[in-house]
């Protein structure tokens, strides 16, 4: 019976979760439990997976299983940015192939849909704002690609306008960016407060356990997960818990745990606000995809976030945001020289799930056993798409998007260790260094 021994440890200093409405966490199972279908991780995947199985099966119990409190994971820690449009940094365009790039752009629309749908209809209070993105440049590589990806966007029949630095100011507040591209098809939103509400309002027919790490898995049929007070037998087992789905057995040494660091200010006072003026609320995603991401949040806070380590087991590792924090200091001054020494209330981590080949897991993995793992960093929407998405297929439909995702060839085989961290990491140092003034 092979034993789980990478389990989610996230640090405890994530702004979003602290700052999003307090839940009480559904409890740990105790003893023995069956159900027909379980649904290990409880992020976008997850949640979307569950919901969409207990309306094609509302006569039977979905049992979601998280290892955290929700919205303390992953999903919880992103810069809360629902992006509609494919970005394929390995295209000369960023948009390759026109047809995989129509299916991508259909994919993050269900995505999108599917969760605006939610927060309309039970009243998610996540900050919720159409207010579309700037992807912003300062550097010459990162200029060279806001007027490459916006030759794609012409050709996939997508709208995006460049702004010049001039105008920049009135719309973000600092001067400090020469270009960037607007696209108006994305939402901002608050990442933990979204996954909670979405877990407060799941089905009557979902059974949601928090605080509860799958330690052990048998595969022999039917499927037994091992926790810490018992034991759960499952028909049919959904994992959508991305890299951690190679601590089950799934997919090993073909997922990487990137980490990214995030830091959040306290509130802007009146004469801060309007000091830096622009627009009261933004995105702003870097035109280097190693530089830095800015938000400013509705609550009138500012959001950085920079700097990446390879982590193979998952798992965070406090220590590093002392040194992330300068970063993040540097990258804020840089850009908002006029809000002096506004202070950050919270420094955190975060993982993304990366394939080489920047592809993902959709389908079967093992008798009983299915999954939807591997977002490469679009966990909001596209992680939302292929839930529900798998949830429909193992129900017995068929469409467009999913014989797309079926067709996936899925993530590719990394180098072995030693040499993958030392590999993974150079490289996210040297991308991180050639960045320049984007970090």
């Amino acid at each position: 019976m092979p034993s789980v021994t990478d389990l989610p440890a996230d640090d405890a200093t994530c702004g979003w979760f602290h700052l999003s409405p307090m839940r009480a966490p559904r409890p740990a199972p105790a003893g023995r439990r069956h159900a027909r279908w379980v649904v290990v991780g409880a992020g976008f995947t997850g949640l979307a997976a569950a919901r969409r199985l207990a309306g094609h099966f509302p006569d039977e119990e979905i049992v979601l299983v998280e290892a955290q409190q929700v919205g303390f994971g992953s999903s919880g820690r992103n810069a809360g940015f629902a992006i509609d449009l494919p970005h394929d940094i390995g295209a000369d365009d960023y948009i390759g192939d026109i047809t995989i790039a129509r299916k991508v752009l259909k994919l993050n629309l269900l995505g999108q849909t599917l969760l605006r749908e939610q927060v309309r209809r039970h009243g998610i209070d996540c900050q919720w704002s159409d207010v579309g993105k700037y992807q912003a440049a300062v550097e010459p590589r990162g200029l060279a690609v806001l007027e490459a990806y916006s030759r794609g966007l012409e050709k996939l029949g997508q709208p995006g306008r460049l702004i010049t630095g001039e105008e920049l100011p009135s719309l973000i507040g600092t001067s400090f960016y020469r270009k960037a591209l607007y696209t108006a098809g994305t939402a901002l939103l608050q990442p933990a407060a979204l996954v909670k509400g979405l877990a407060g309002s799941l089905p009557r027919n979902v059974t949601l356990y928090e605080n509860t790490p799958i330690t052990a898995v048998d595969y022999e049929r039917p499927v037994r997960l091992h926790h810490p007070r018992g034991q759960i037998t499952a028909d049919q087992l959904v994992l959508t818990n991305n890299a951690f789905g190679m601590a089950f057995g799934f997919l090993k040494g073909r997922m990487l745990p990137v980490f990214t660091y995030a830091s959040l200010t306290r509130p802007l006072t009146a004469d801060e606000q309007q000091r830096l003026g622009g627009q009261s609320c933004w995105g702003v995603i870097p035109a280097d995809p190693f530089g830095t991401t800015l938000r400013r949040t509705p609550d009138q806070r500012i959001l950085v976030r920079n700097s990446f380590r390879f982590l193979p087991d998952g798992r965070a590792r406090p220590e590093v945001l002392a040194q992330v924090v300068k970063r993040h200091r540097r990258s804020f001054e840089r850009r908002f020289p006029m809000l002096g020494e506004v202070p950050f209330e919270h420094t955190w981590g975060g993982a993304l799930s990366m394939a080489q080949n920047h592809q993902s897991q959709f389908g079967t993995l093992a008798p009983q056993v299915h999954g939807a793992l591997c977002c490469n960093g679009l966990g909001v929407t596209r992680g939302t798409a292929t839930g529900a998405l798998l949830a429909d297929w193992l129900a017995g439909e068929r469409g467009e998007l999913i014989d797309f995702l079926l067709g996936s060839p899925g993530p590719n085989r990394t180098p072995p260790q030693p040499f993958l961290s030392l590999g993974v990491n150079l490289n996210l140092m040297w991308g991180q260094h050639r960045a320049g003034l984007e970090a």
